[in-house]
């Protein structure tokens, strides 16, 4: 099972699902205690920046934070939770579950997996930079970045209520794979 939530909600989040692996994507200089029930080693830490452009002094999530993301969730049997979770839990991280499942699931439909992730949460808006990224890394070939284009922008919110990501793409009309 893997839940994404905010900071505001990490230690709630870990505690209700028995989480034992953790990826966290915040911005430099944010603290994110640990929660007890994580070891060093169960925990990503990804430090950048929630944006898709470059700007000047942030940095922009990269290709070396998408591959250190993907041998994590690879090296992950499934057998105890996983949490991920950004600031808000809005955007890096539902990208970042998104990622997840398309990795864990190649024979899956990137259209239906996005679309699951809307259904378990109205507010995801996952980072179209990550998306890509991942697309490319994944050799999607831009079913990714289509499946989420497709969801749209997710409702306005402060942050997101923290919710489980399906792992089963949702039926998409006139989309197979």
């Amino acid at each position: 099972m893997i839940t994404v939530c905010s900071l505001a909600h990490l230690p709630e989040t870990v505690r209700v699902t028995g989480a034992r692996r953790l990826v966290t994507l915040i911005s430099a200089g944010t603290v994110v205690p640990r929660p007890p029930e994580i070891a060093e080693d169960d925990h990503l830490f990804l430090s950048f920046h929630d944006i898709t452009t470059p700007a000047e002094g942030m940095t922009p999530p990269g290709e070396e934070h998408v591959r250190r993301l993907l041998d994590f969730v690879g090296d992950w049997d499934g057998a105890t939770p996983m949490v991920i979770h950004c600031f808000a839990g809005i955007s890096r991280s539902t990208a970042a579950a998104y990622i997840t499942a398309c990795a864990l699931r190649p024979d899956a439909c990137e259209a239906g997996l996005a679309t699951a992730l809307r259904l378990a949460s109205a507010s995801a808006t996952p980072n179209a930079r990550l998306v890509a990224i991942a697309d490319r890394l994944l050799d999607r070939d831009g079913r990714m970045i289509d499946g989420i284009r497709a969801i749209g922008r997710g409702a306005d919110a402060f942050q997101g209520t923290p919710f489980t990501v399906p792992l089963d793409p949702a039926p998409v009309a006139g989309v197979e794979r």
